[in-house]
């Protein structure tokens, strides 16, 4: 059985993690993780016909050569070797974590700090128990300082994820109904991730919070946080701003007590991403980008994932916001669209999942409130959302295909239209009919 000691050398001569024969970079390790449905043991001979170097595995019967190397747990190994390889790092590492706004404010934040420094940052969405450590083992030896972001589902996880990257700064974007099911409630949402303040906490870490939201402060009270900067909107913050506009796209001034004030125009939509883009700003201030990088840095980012993305097809204009949904960051997208200037809206909205025993409860409050706005058009899909069709106008569907026949049928043209729901409704396979 081979150990981190004898596995870490050999990650240092093939620095590429792969978890996936059908993407094996020449000379990787490929490490076979089980799934629900797959035991990867069974492809190890395949990555290593297809480049890798090495395979980690943990099952003997795949051993067929010295390239197979042996382990008791290929996922316990995959998250040694990342918290092994983050000790060697003397570098400030950026925790980040919330309910909404996570990847946006991880983009804005490397945006910033890439004007200035040779960054790294959390790929997509790898912010989970296996991401994290695939994203820790992506940092290189040039990398000056890396931003980590975080997710979980239930309590104790981000407690787990922190012993891995071990951030030295963090940032809790903010708390909501999410994963209600996992967490066990509301207040166990806000205990999960106030576990980044408690291990900032103990090992002497800063803590970037939203000084509006009265949940963090509640929370880093709790934790006992010593070393905190705030961003809000008082001017006696570390660095505060001013919503100029949001229709469409977000434009703000900011400063802090040392600087004279800077606008900035951004590409993003939403109200809701003010606090990101000021998050941003801060950690940026901070670590001494220059105001006038810090500006560049947030005016040139392109949002291109699917939230809050404002995206111009033949007949209208969508604001692609599908890519995950609960009732918080559902309710500021209806009141972003609520705010923003069009002669047509279209409002197209899915379930939301992972809400436990408050789903339907939280399902009729956003389609109570989505009703509310008078849309044009207003389309509500899944079976959570179905069961309240009799008591609001607009149309529902069940499901996405019979929404998918109804807009082929009836199509909506010259609109501005809110396209979200949770990721398992894949709302993207409408967009062509809009």
């Amino acid at each position: 059985m081979s150990t981190i000691d004898s596995l870490y050398p050999l990650f240092l001569n093939h620095p590429h993690i792969s978890t996936d024969t059908r993407n094996i970079t020449p000379g990787a390790l490929f490490f076979a993780l089980k799934g629900d449905n797959f035991d990867a043991n069974a492809f190890a001979e395949h990555a290593l016909a297809n480049g890798a170097a090495y395979a980690v595995i943990d099952n003997p019967d795949y051993q067929i050569n010295e390239r197979c190397i042996l382990v008791p747990d290929v996922l316990t190994a995959l998250q040694d070797l990342a918290r092994h390889h983050r000790k060697q790092l003397d570098i400030p590492v950026i925790g980040l974590t919330g309910t909404n706004g996570k990847t946006t404010t991880k983009e804005l934040i490397n945006a910033v700090l890439s004007e200035r420094y040779k960054t790294f940052a959390t790929r997509g969405n790898l912010n989970n128990h296996i991401g994290v450590p695939l994203s820790v083992l992506s940092i290189t030896a040039e990398t000056e300082v890396a931003v980590i972001e975080m997710g979980a589902n239930h309590q104790k996880e981000i407690e787990f994820l922190c012993g891995i990257a071990q951030p030295t700064h963090g940032l809790i974007t903010n708390v909501g109904m999410a994963h209600l099911e996992g967490f066990g409630g509301f207040e166990g949402v806000k205990k999960g991730k106030a576990e980044l303040y408690a291990y900032l906490k103990q090992h002497m870490g800063y803590a970037f919070i939203d000084h509006n939201n009265s949940y963090l402060l509640e929370m880093s009270t709790a934790a006992g946080m010593e070393k905190i900067l705030y961003y809000g909107t008082n001017p006696a913050d570390f660095v505060s701003a001013e919503l100029l506009q949001s229709d469409p796209f977000i434009e703000l001034s900011w400063k802090s007590p040392d600087l004279e004030p800077h606008t900035i125009s951004t590409n993003l939509t939403g109200a809701y991403n003010f606090e990101n883009i000021l998050a941003a700003i801060a950690l940026g201030h901070f670590f001494e980008v220059p105001p006038a990088s810090i500006s560049k840095g947030l005016s040139e980012y392109l949002p291109k994932n699917n939230r809050s993305q404002l995206t111009k097809t033949e007949t209208n204009s969508v604001i692609c916001d599908f890519y995950n949904a609960n009732p918080s960051s559902m309710s500021a997208a209806l009141k972003n669209i609520a705010l923003l200037s069009a002669p047509h809206k279209t409002i197209i909205i899915g379930d939301m999942f992972e809400l436990g025993e408050e789903s339907e409860v939280q399902h009729d409050l956003i389609a109570n409130e989505a009703a509310a706005l008078q849309v044009d058009t207003l389309i509500l899909i899944g079976k959570y959302f179905y069961t309240v069709k009799d008591k609001y106008d607009g149309h529902f569907f069940n499901t996405r295909a019979e929404a998918e026949a109804y807009l082929a049928a009836n199509p909506v043209k010259n609109s501005l239209v809110l396209l979200k729901g949770s990721r398992g409704m894949a709302l993207e396979k409408l967009l062509p009919l809009l």
